[in-house]
């Protein structure tokens, strides 16, 4: 494994999950909880959450790349992948970038960060519930990390496309700034060209 590590410019290795967020922290509720699929779309779905977990799950190890300064290697993820979720809906045509919602400050879809289509489409882009490492043996997302669901991005990206508590996907044709894009962070935001702000 640390012969395949790559460590980004400016970054420094952690064992730690340090937790970083803005507002508060949601509080899970089953009843209330929806996912929807929306934007560039010929119908939106919206699922429950017992419709979201009953999707086929996927088992992957991501490296976590985050915008202040830590990176944390081979945590092993159990999701679904963001590519199932496209099996439930079809897209109109030129679609090439979503915006991937989350809880903030009371508002279900009150956060959102922007993100290229073609990028997600592998096993490394997950709606996270569970995860491991070497210091601990499977475990349920904590509520500080985004429980009961969290997206999890490819390692090409830094951490805070990793949307929390999601809500839903909203696919467009022209790329859009999400929460952080907005106040003036990387729209690409690739960890390896340290593109941490605009």
């Amino acid at each position: 494994m640390d012969g395949m590590k790559k460590l980004p410019p400016g970054q420094f290795e952690t064992d730690k999950w340090p937790i970083l967020h803005v507002g508060d922290v949601y509080e899970f509720n089953e009843d209330t909880w929806d996912f929807t699929l929306f934007g560039e779309v010929k119908e939106e779905v919206t699922l429950s959450f017992q419709e979201f977990m009953k999707l086929p799950k996927t088992v992957s190890t991501v490296d976590m790349h985050c915008v202040t300064t830590w990176s944390k290697f081979g945590t092993t993820f159990e999701g679904i992948t963001f590519r199932e979720l496209l099996k439930l809906i079809e897209l109109n045509e030129g679609v090439n970038y979503v915006q991937i919602f989350g809880y903030y400050d009371g508002d279900r879809m009150g956060y959102c960060a922007n993100l290229p289509l073609e990028k997600l489409l592998g096993d490394d882009s997950l709606f996270v519930f569970r995860w491991k490492d070497e210091h601990h043996d499977w475990e349920e997302l904590d509520p500080k990390h985004g429980y009961p669901l969290r997206f999890i991005p490819p390692d090409s990206f830094y951490l805070w496309k990793g949307t929390k508590w999601v809500s839903g996907i909203r696919f467009l044709k022209e790329d859009e700034a999400g929460f952080w894009e907005e106040m003036g962070y990387s729209m690409t935001a690739n960890p390896f060209k340290e593109e941490r702000y605009r």
